[in-house]
């Protein structure tokens, strides 16, 4: 899928949308986020050394994963974060990087996923960790 086939089913919109393609294999996705430079995460972190935060490695993951709760799912419910756990930063990712995340689902119990993901650049290794995501149905959302 690339960037506006996934807006059918992310609820992320620019500048909060971290994932250009994704496509599903088997048990496993893959999903990629160039990052071009003029984010807004970059404009302040840090001046003279742009890096992108460790939480935004965090939020290229958890985007980078919701094929693999499943289209029909995320018609009527909106995917939370719900912890984070064993999350490790291996590697700065800088503009002109393109993030790479492997993810499959390592548990599932009704609305609750459990996730492990990877972030990559050129095959070395970022971020990895655990993800849990609860799904909250729209029609319980309340603004």
């Amino acid at each position: 899928m690339n960037r506006e086939q996934l807006k059918t089913i992310l609820p992320h919109r620019e500048p909060m949308l971290l994932v250009d393609e994704s496509e599903l294999d088997g048990e496993f996705v893959h999903s990629k986020y160039h990052v071009r430079g003029d984010e807004f995460f970059l404009q302040g972190h840090f001046p003279g050394y742009p890096v992108v935060p460790g939480v935004i490695l965090c939020e290229i993951m958890a985007q980078s994963s919701v094929l693999l709760v499943g289209e029909g799912e995320l018609a009527t419910n909106t995917a939370f974060y719900a912890g984070l756990e064993g999350i490790k930063f291996r590697k700065s990712v800088f503009p002109g990087d393109t993030v790479c995340v492997e993810a499959r689902v390592a548990q599932q119990r009704g609305p609750a996923y459990v996730i492990e993901a990877t972030a990559s650049v050129d095959g070395a290794v970022c971020c990895s960790g655990t993800l849990k995501i609860m799904l909250v149905p729209n029609d319980s959302l309340k603004k």
